[in-house]
């Protein structure tokens, strides 16, 4: 499928006449989603924290295998795969605990676990939030398409080489855990490489372009449900908010340009993290979120059925 190119902004004037049509949003209605992830990242490590800080333990192990109030155990698919590719077989609380967060993940929303879980995610939005601020626009050095897919690979064949779940020995997204619930210094170093990365090297590069979880959530969540919606692309006025937030901006256009080719409003790309940014930013409320199966467009774009592939019929 070949990206669409986005049509170009608006002209100063017209943009300000627009602006000045519109009703002005208030912080928190351009942040909801942000903030509403913040608040899903810092309780689940809060889940982890209550037990050290108050002796009452909600969810016991780690970010990567865990049981939570004893009962319900949950486990990184990812680690799964790279035990059995070390030929560990899995205790059967832990094999459980995978099929859970897989099967949740693929009906869901893969890469739901990037943009509301993973405690990685603040620390790559505030590089871009930095670079933003520091003017530093320069995409930087840009890794080749496929270059996360590769390592995903490289992981799970390391891991069948060494016997070993050798990925979790620098995972960052385990090393910030670390840093988080046992305040390991040592693991902090790991985060700080990946801001300074994000920062100085490459915008948004690690978890849009490097990071294997990424990868590997992308691909088992390919078929799940939740998805957004450009519902009413026919009011979209090119002022490019969208693309400038959203961490894998290639996905917008086959929704939000697609329209005259017959393409689907519905983002149906693995890559899409399901932030909500692109909802929070855009002030002619184009997107929403909905299911991939949503057929509905405003009267003004007219209706086209999705057929769950972003292509034509």
């Amino acid at each position: 499928m070949t990206a669409l190119t986005p049509s170009p902004r608006l002209n100063r004037e017209a943009r300000l006449a627009t602006a000045d049509a519109m009703p002005q949003r208030g912080f928190f209605a351009r942040n909801r989603y942000l903030l509403a992830r913040r608040a899903s990242q810092i309780l689940v490590l809060a889940l982890f924290l209550t037990g050290p800080l108050f002796g009452v333990w909600i969810a016991k192990g780690t970010i990567a295998s865990s049981m939570t109030f004893d009962v319900l155990p949950l486990t990184d698919p990812l680690m799964l795969v790279q035990m059995l590719a070390a030929r560990h077989w899995p205790e059967g609380l832990a094999l459980i605990g995978a099929v859970i967060v897989a099967v949740f993940y693929a009906l869901v929303s893969g890469r739901t676990y990037c943009s509301w879980v993973c405690p990685i995610n603040p620390v790559t939005d505030l590089a871009f939030w930095t670079r933003e601020k520091l003017g530093l626009q320069a995409k930087g050095w840009q890794p080749r398409p496929g270059t996360r897919h590769f390592i995903l690979a490289m992981v799970v064949v390391v891991s069948a080489l060494t016997g070993a779940i050798a990925w979790e020995l620098v995972n960052p997204i385990t090393m910030a855990f670390r840093a988080v619930v046992f305040g390991s210094t040592a693991a902090l170093t790991f985060v700080a490489a990946v801001f300074l990365f994000d920062l100085f090297v490459a915008r948004r590069g690690w978890c849009s372009h490097l990071c294997p979880v990424g990868a590997f959530y992308g691909l088992l969540g390919s078929g799940a449900l939740l998805r957004i919606s450009a519902g009413r692309r026919a009011a979209c006025d090119h002022c490019m908010d969208c693309y400038g937030v959203c961490p894998e901006p290639h996905v917008i256009s086959p929704a939000l340009e697609g329209a005259k080719k017959g393409l689907s409003p519905v983002i149906l790309s693995r890559d899409c993290t399901a932030c909500g940014r692109c909802i929070d930013v855009c002030d002619r409320h184009v997107f929403r979120f909905t299911h991939r199966f949503d057929v509905s467009e405003t009267a003004e774009g007219g209706t086209h059925r999705s057929n769950c592939s972003g292509e034509k019929p």
